[in-house]
């Protein structure tokens, strides 16, 4: 079962432009390559990091959006049509978004302008994942490989201290059930057969 994530940012910069034909563009980074997170998680408590290339396969195969606070009604662009770019570089994901001739489009622009909004943040759904777990207080999960949904300007990142943070879904607990699941059915064939 796929699980949605989302992932809130603090951006240190959201770089504004305005071109001689009114285009206004922002962009920034969505993601930060190896960038752990601040202690995440309920079940167990768990750092986060992306592994360089994590959205290499769903970029090249899917359409995302870039939305306002996650909101599905309101698209300020998507990749489909090339109003919303995204590139894996040497840092991070990176996106620049050519924002709508819109009321919404040029709210966008005014609040990160005026420095209102300064949060990016992003849903994805994990597909791979490294977990270390040689130090049981300091556990680091790495996602290898996940699938991007949508990238979104937000007011009110979870933690905005922060790099990283999470809010709703725990992976953790879905990974220790998991787990449990695995060594109680490794447990269950050592019993029929001994």
């Amino acid at each position: 079962m796929d699980k949605t994530e989302k992932r809130e940012l603090t951006t240190q910069k959201i770089e504004l432009r305005e071109d001689d034909d009114g285009m206004r563009t922002i962009s920034g980074y969505a993601v930060k390559w190896e960038l752990k997170s601040e202690i995440m998680g309920y079940f167990r408590r768990f750092r986060e990091q992306f592994k360089k290339g994590a959205f290499t396969e769903t970029l090249d195969n899917e359409d995302q959006r870039f939305l306002w606070s996650h909101d599905t009604s309101k698209v300020l662009g998507r990749t489909k049509n090339n109003t919303l770019r995204l590139s894996e570089d040497e840092i991070g994901l990176r996106f620049e978004l050519d924002l709508p001739n819109t009321t919404l489009g040029n709210d966008t622009y005014e609040s990160i302008k005026r420095g209102d909004v300064d949060g990016v943040s992003f849903g994805f759904q994990m597909r791979k994942q490294e977990m270390d777990e040689s130090d049981e207080d300091n556990i680091v999960r790495t996602v290898v490989q996940a699938k991007l949904l949508e990238v979104s300007a937000v007011a009110f990142p979870a933690y905005p201290d922060s790099e990283v943070s999470a809010r709703g879904y725990d992976p953790m607990k879905q990974y220790a059930d998991e787990q449990d699941s695995m060594e109680l059915r490794q447990k269950l064939i050592l019993e029929t057969y001994l």
